[in-house]
């Protein structure tokens, strides 16, 4: 078969690499085999990423096993809780498609005939589907894992706890010891955060699109399952390149439904709306995330209840069947005829699935709760929209109307929290913080958690253009609201104590001033959100778009390899 890699021989780039490449210890059999690449986001910063290097040795080998040349490349590696600390956490959004071009780079760039990406943290998953979408060489996506978690005090302890228990200390109601005791103990091994948080939820989502092997999402994090999983992967990204299954002919329009409805069976992160519309843009399908969703939230019943959005930790979740068991118990609703990185439609691998025994993952007919989990709300304040989540049992207040209370930065409304300025009956707005904004929209959801310590989340509304965590399940808070001020959307015109409605039965948010004021105060210029000047941020703020169309920097099109 002829390889992409396989330049012509005698040529000065055909030199060059034989050069390279034979001096790395490549035999001339080596030489004509196909070449992939791993892509490997391993970085010492944090916990999500540290084990990758053993994960890659593991499919290099299965790699060679098989018959193809493994060529490790690395990425940049995000993670929410360490490379978020400076400009706000804007760098965290921005890095999604930083991943997507340093793949873009080195395998267009070398004319490699596949890859193997390895999924970790938040941004790694989208990124690294973006990429392979884009480029369309054979791909496969093996999950890494997530953490083991603790113990504090004789209860369960995992990183969400730290995260929603850190407000506390500023308002008193935890000490500094108690935190960081309670942090020494909430991760135990490498991996990402326990919950369906975003890393979660992309990795289930990966599975759910086929663009991993059955039975991978979720798994625990270095276990002996995950390493199996590595390795048939490595196995199979060989079989792949041989037969021509490229990534266009995985992620098809009925893959990104079928995903968005697994999405809502787990009450999933909001993120993934903003990550699956990127992906199908980068795959060149002229689809709409928002319509998608709000389609099927009011169809798709909540099936598990995992944290943060019922008591179902992650590792009984993967122990009922993970992904799998919930595309099981969805199977009516899917089109079971897209296809998956094993070659066979999603409904040959459900085939030959075991079905849950129905007790953590629910059938159709038994969920735990027909309430909408991800809602779509649009209206005059958000003509492109904002995503509300209500995932859970539990009673949830579902409309609002109240005075806006306006901040203009998570360090602002933290100070007015602690300050009490912000009273039962306000709407918190947050702008100034999106894709532009921000830019790549600041993170925000420490703002939620100060007002539940506060007492407050269920008395007031919140409004943000902001990033919102995945482990956010509180309040009624429309996250990644849309167009943002910046943008010179609604958000924009509104003055303190302006009237607003939250109405999520009807999908509605709107601002309740009448046209003839607004327009009078059109007519004074405003300008929001951080201008910055240079490096990658400023790359990021000039480029790229609403995150209603996926905050991509790339229009999408035409697969870059050419290939179809």
């Amino acid at each position: 078969m002829e390889y992409r890699s396989n330049l012509a021989p005698g040529t000065a780039l055909w030199a060059g690499r034989r050069a390279h490449w034979r001096a790395m210890g490549l035999s001339e059999e080596d030489m004509l085999k196909p070449k992939i690449a791993i892509i490997n986001s391993s970085s010492e910063l944090a916990m999500c990423f540290n084990h990758l290097d053993g994960v890659a040795a593991e499919v290099k080998a299965a790699i060679r096993a098989a018959g193809g040349i493994p060529f490790e490349v690395r990425t940049t590696a995000p993670s929410d809780f360490v490379t978020s600390a400076g400009k706000a956490g804007a760098y965290i959004l921005p890095a999604r498609d930083l991943i997507a071009a340093d793949i873009e780079s080195q395998v267009e760039g070398a004319m490699l005939d596949g890859m193997v990406c390895l999924a970790s943290c938040d941004k790694t998953v989208p990124g690294q589907l973006m990429a392979a979408a884009r480029c369309n060489v054979p791909a496969i996506v093996v999950i890494c894992g997530y953490q083991a978690s603790g113990e504090y005090k004789g209860k369960h302890t995992d990183i969400e706890d730290v995260f929603l228990k850190s407000s506390n200390v500023a308002a008193g109601g935890m000490t500094v010891e108690e935190l960081s005791a309670m942090a020494d103990v909430a991760i135990r091994s490498s991996g990402v955060c326990a919950g369906m948080g975003t890393a979660n939820s992309m990795h289930v989502v990966s599975e759910a699109l086929g663009m991993s092997l059955p039975g991978s999402a979720p798994v625990r994090a270095a276990g002996a399952r995950m390493l199996e999983n590595a390795r048939r992967s490595g196995t199979r990204i060989v079989q792949m390149i041989n037969e021509g299954l490229n990534p266009r002919h995985i992620l098809t329009e009925a893959a990104i439904r079928n995903a968005a409805q697994v999405v809502i069976a787990l009450s999933g992160s909001i993120n993934c709306v903003k990550h699956l519309q990127a992906i199908a843009i980068e795959a060149g399908l002229d689809v709409n995330l928002t319509d998608i969703f709000a389609e099927y939230s009011r169809q798709v019943p909540l099936l598990c209840g995992v944290r943060p959005s019922g008591e179902t930790l992650t590792e009984e979740f993967e122990d009922a069947g993970g992904a799998q068991g919930v595309l099981v118990q969805l199977r009516e609703r899917l089109d079971t005829g897209a296809l998956t990185v094993t070659g066979r439609t999603l409904g040959e691998n459900l085939d030959v699935a075991p079905a849950p025994d129905g007790s953590v993952i629910r059938p159709l007919d038994n969920p735990v709760s027909t309430r909408p989990t991800l809602n779509i709300v649009k209206g005059s304040l958000l003509p492109g929209g904002g995503i509300v989540r209500i995932g859970g049992a539990g009673d949830r207040r579902m409309t609002f109307r109240g005075r806006a209370k306006l901040y203009h930065s998570r360090d602002e409304a933290l100070a007015g929290i602690r300050a009490g300025e912000v009273q039962p009956g306000h709407v918190v707005i947050l702008r100034g913080l999106g894709v532009i904004g921000g830019p790549g929209l600041a993170l925000t959801s420490a703002v939620v958690f100060a007002l539940d310590n506060a007492g407050l989340v269920d008395e007031v509304g919140v409004i943000t253009e902001g990033q919102l965590s995945g482990l956010v399940n509180k309040g009624l808070v429309v996250g990644e609201a849309t167009p943002e001020a910046a943008a010179g959307g609604p958000l924009a015109w509104v003055d303190e104590g302006d009237e607003i409605l939250i109405d999520v039965p009807n999908a509605r948010v709107d601002l309740l001033v009448d046209e003839a004021e607004l327009e009078r105060r059109r007519q004074t210029p405003r300008s929001f959100g951080a201008r910055i000047p240079n490096g990658w941020l400023n790359v990021y703020q000039r480029t790229a778009g609403p995150v209603h169309e996926g905050a991509v920097m790339s229009p999408g099109g035409p697969a870059i390899s050419g290939r179809e």
